[in-house]
């Protein structure tokens, strides 16, 4: 492949591209592969649930730590060594979780895969976007927003039915041979040439970048088990976030920097860095508390409840090609615009849960909910990187990949954050109002009976709660693309 990550426009090479888009779905697919099994790691290596939930939270923080790296790492390097290393990693981590004899070892593999996924993403991006011209991108891009939002789609459901029949390693031997064959395949079909470029990398950003990154997601993955009133919480978001200005100023500072933050001046890339932080942080409402709903409330088994997610994981894969042929049609506004309506309409509709909805309304409203998150998320992406000049895609794509990781550990902690306290003003509103209406004191079965009523009834009404903040937290993006153009890339400012 005659790519150069930033440089001339190349003729795409379709196969090369396949082998990336393979690579990069396996990686994005154990992203959320693991989280249906948590209760049966729990079990078997007996462990506290906010023990095993670092095998997600220790996924996101490796990414968030490693990604902002990738913009010197695409420029220092060839898309050849980088996919090696990254497959290289993903695998060894993909087998070592699959036969890990104790907890400890299965968090580290689970490490290691993160390690080569946080590369794969950006660098895939940027291959895309150096391959087609602009007018062609909005195609690209959809096949890219294929594999984005498809794999770890088809997650929750793919591991419903994988621990229904089998133990939890059989999810890690699955991914194992896939992974090992797109090392291969890279191996004798990968062969780009790359311009020595001359770029150290400054230790110090680096140092600056993982305290920032890693403290700001680390506190705020930890906020659902602590609190947010624990200093192991908001101490490591303060540390984040004075270690994250150090980091932007040091930046500006630098003749190479490690992540330039001169994309910001631009300002289409601006505005859909905005518009994607506020729908990763909606978006991560349906993924956290519609499993609590469904299995804790409901008692729906983890494999119903997956396949209640498979038609909407199905409609994003079916659509993300069709609405980049769209963009490249219509532009980002009016894309935009529906899809976020018709996400906010969805979104009410799950603010209005009961005991006796039924499976039916579910599917329909996830379905139509992910059908217009798939007509948003890569035209305003695309859009945004579209108006940067070609030196800054590399950066571009690190910076979106960041913010990815970041609003979706800051949305996820906030809106069950808000779920938990919600829920138990509820209950003590509820309780209030049953121990007015007795007339007698009630035996020690149905005193029971009515303590588990309140306590379904107060987490129902905590998640719609939640539904409804992340309803508001849409209208923000919705207002803001009004003000989306179509974008073409702009001389260097």
């Amino acid at each position: 492949m005659e790519a150069k990550l930033a440089g001339q426009q190349p003729k795409p090479q379709y196969g090369v591209l396949i082998i990336l888009m393979i690579g990069a779905f396996v990686a994005l697919l154990s992203n959320t592969l693991l989280n249906i099994a948590l209760p049966s790691i729990m079990k078997e290596f007996d462990v506290t649930p906010s023990t095993v939930q670092w095998l997600t939270n220790g996924y996101m923080l490796v990414n968030g730590i490693m990604i902002p790296s990738t913009a010197f790492l695409i420029q220092r390097f060839s898309a050849r060594q980088l996919f090696l290393t990254a497959t290289g990693l993903f695998a060894i981590g993909t087998l070592l979780g699959g036969f890990a004899p104790a907890f400890w070892i299965l968090l580290l593999a689970r490490m290691i895969q993160a390690s080569g996924a946080a590369i794969m993403m950006p660098l895939l991006m940027n291959v895309m976007l150096t391959s087609f011209p602009v007018d062609k991108r909005g195609s690209a891009m959809g096949m890219f927003g294929l594999v984005m939002i498809f794999a770890p789609a088809i997650g929750p459901t793919l591991s419903g039915w994988v621990i229904e029949h089998y133990d939890w390693p059989m999810l890690f031997h699955i991914i194992s041979p896939i992974a090992i064959l797109v090392f291969i395949l890279a191996l004798v079909k990968l062969h780009d040439k790359k311009e020595k470029i001359v770029i150290k990398l400054d230790v110090l950003s680096i140092i600056l970048s993982s305290i920032g990154f890693g403290g700001i997601l680390y506190g705020f993955s930890t906020a659902g088990n602590k609190g947010w009133g624990a200093p192991e919480v908001y101490g490591t978001i303060i540390v984040g976030v004075i270690a994250l200005i150090l980091f932007i100023l040091r930046q500006f500072q630098l003749e190479k920097p490690m992540l330039d933050f001169r994309v910001y001046k631009y300002p289409m890339f601006a505005l859909s860095s905005g518009i994607s932080i506020t729908l990763n942080m909606a978006m991560f409402s349906a993924m956290i508390l519609m499993p609590i709903y469904l299995q804790n409330i409901r008692g729906i088994s983890p494999l119903h409840s997956g396949l209640l997610m498979l038609p909407g994981a199905l409609v994003m894969g079916i659509m993300s090609p069709i609405t980049g042929k769209l963009f490249d049609k219509f532009g980002a506004r009016i894309l935009a615009l529906i899809g976020i309506l018709i996400t906010i309409i969805t979104s009410y509709f799950f603010s209005q849960l009961s005991e006796t909805t039924t499976y039916a309304t579910l599917i329909t409203m996830y379905t139509f909910r992910m059908f217009g998150m798939s007509m948003v998320m890569m035209p305003i992406m695309t859009n945004g990187l579209n108006q940067l000049p070609l030196k800054y895609t590399p950066h571009g794509t690190a910076m979106n990949s960041t913010l990815q990781q970041v609003s979706g550990a800051i949305g996820g902690a906030l809106l069950v954050t808000i779920m938990s306290n919600r829920t138990e003003t509820h209950a003590k509103d509820l309780a209030e109002t049953a121990m007015s209406h007795l007339t007698a004191q009630p035996t020690a079965s149905a005193a029971a009976e009515m303590k588990q009523h309140i306590i379904t009834q107060a987490t129902i009404e905590g998640i719609n709660d939640s539904f409804l903040v992340s309803v508001g937290i849409m209208v923000v993006a919705i207002i803001l693309a009004f003000f989306i153009k179509r974008s073409k890339p702009m001389e260097e400012k």
